[in-house]
């Protein structure tokens, strides 16, 4: 888990730094969610999963950044070792900073429904304690991104990923060293979209990754769809609280070719997983 507190700390201080130079906005979560239908490659139960997150968004002169780390606990039917009892343990960190064009040049990018036009660069980091993959994820994230002119926000970015994982198998108790996959194209979108005159907002992300060559193994990959998204719904006025504090809703994740395994020979690489989910905002 050092790698994991290493990124957190990286990211954060990395938005501490933006932050001290002109803070605009920020908005800082604690959330939790439930699901009983997740699913992992080669894995061809139905897995119950507690998910605790912490998210950090802010926005600053020339940019945005965001932070994320799930900390994602599986019951017995994604065990955290060979025959055991209990539950794997997985910690999967993200970082995204967005340097914005306009802001950082004084030009206008505004074009039809396109509001604005940045420059997207992060990294996602896991670390996983299971039974067959122990995963330990490394992937840098590059590209353009377009700001869509809408209420709330919604951004698309065509980036490019650089991504390598370094497995233990731990029923043939087999290491493998780091490997990196081709160099691959991905379509990233996220929103968080309003209601007029409720307090209810449409929110989440969808991405679309290309193949990424032959896996560690030797096997081919496939294209990985992941769209997860809630409808959230405000409750901050019944506990007497500030707008957008506390907030509860549903979520519904697909997940096609989980990892980049083909769903055509590979059980449990498609997820179809309905969630219930709360948030605190400070």
């Amino acid at each position: 888990m050092n790698t994991i507190r290493f990124a957190a700390t990286f990211a954060l201080a990395a938005t501490a730094a933006c932050a001290a130079q002109a803070a605009d906005w920020s908005d800082t979560s604690l959330s939790y969610r439930y699901g009983s239908k997740f699913s992992e490659p080669y894995n061809g139960a139905d897995i119950v999963k507690h998910v605790v997150n912490f998210s950090h968004a802010s926005g600053y002169k020339y940019g945005t950044n965001f932070f994320s780390v799930d900390y994602l606990m599986s019951d017995e039917n994604d065990p955290s070792a060979v025959g055991s009892k209990s539950g794997a343990h997985e910690a999967y960190a993200l970082y995204r900073h967005t340097f914005d064009l306009g802001k950082i040049t004084g030009k206008s990018f505004k074009y039809g429904p396109i509001r604005g036009l940045g420059i997207v660069a992060g990294f996602d980091i896991n670390s996983k304690t299971d039974a067959g993959y122990n995963s330990k994820k490394r992937m840098l994230v590059l590209g353009p991104t377009f700001m869509f002119d809408v209420p709330g926000f919604w951004d698309v970015s065509l980036v490019a990923l650089h991504e390598s994982n370094a497995p233990y198998n731990g029923y043939t108790q087999t290491a493998t060293n780091r490997y990196r996959y081709d160099t691959h194209a991905a379509l990233m979108s996220s929103w968080s979209i309003p209601f007029p005159n409720v307090p209810l907002a449409f929110e989440g992300y969808a991405n679309y990754i290309g193949t990424k060559g032959k896996n560690e193994y030797g096997g081919p990959t496939a294209v990985e769809i992941n769209v997860d998204m809630k409808l959230m719904y405000d409750v901050s006025s019944l506990v007497g609280a500030n707008k957008n504090t506390f907030k509860l809703g549903v979520a519904y994740q697909y997940w096609k070719n989980k990892f980049g395994n083909p769903s055509k020979t590979v059980p449990g690489a498609t997820a179809r997983t309905p969630m219930v989910r709360a948030e605190y905002h400070f």
